[in-house]
């Protein structure tokens, strides 16, 4: 029997951002699959919007956008979730969320998770 192996990463712990940023890379050639989690603990600013785009590096120094449709959280408003989650599989060596942040005067304070699984 074999013991699948997993563990979870926090990327950003109570991290508040007002321009676009990039998590710290992630290296998780071991994994078959990862699985993102964004957490929003506040935010302020007119529309604030936040678009997260998965991305892959072979070396943690050149990266290119993974393809998959991104996280785009709109904080605010009774409808809004605090949890967003995203999956990936066939990612090769290294792994890191790029944010863009709009809308005027933007701030969102966010705790990011990478779980991984082989």
């Amino acid at each position: 029997m074999t013991t699948r192996q997993s563990f979870t990463a926090v990327l950003e712990r109570n991290s508040t951002f007002q321009e676009d940023f990039a998590t710290e890379p992630y290296e998780a050639g071991w994994a078959t699959e990862a699985r993102w989690f964004v957490r929003v603990l506040g935010s302020s600013g007119k529309e604030t919007e936040l678009i997260l785009t998965p991305q892959l590096s072979p070396d943690g120094i050149l990266w290119c956008d993974e393809g998959s449709p991104p996280i785009i959280i709109r904080p605010g408003g009774e409808a809004a979730p605090e949890l967003y989650t995203l999956g990936q599989t066939h990612f090769g060596q290294w792994l890191r969320l790029r944010g863009e942040l709009t809308g005027s005067e933007p701030s969102i304070t966010l705790i990011i998770y990478l779980a991984l699984k082989e």
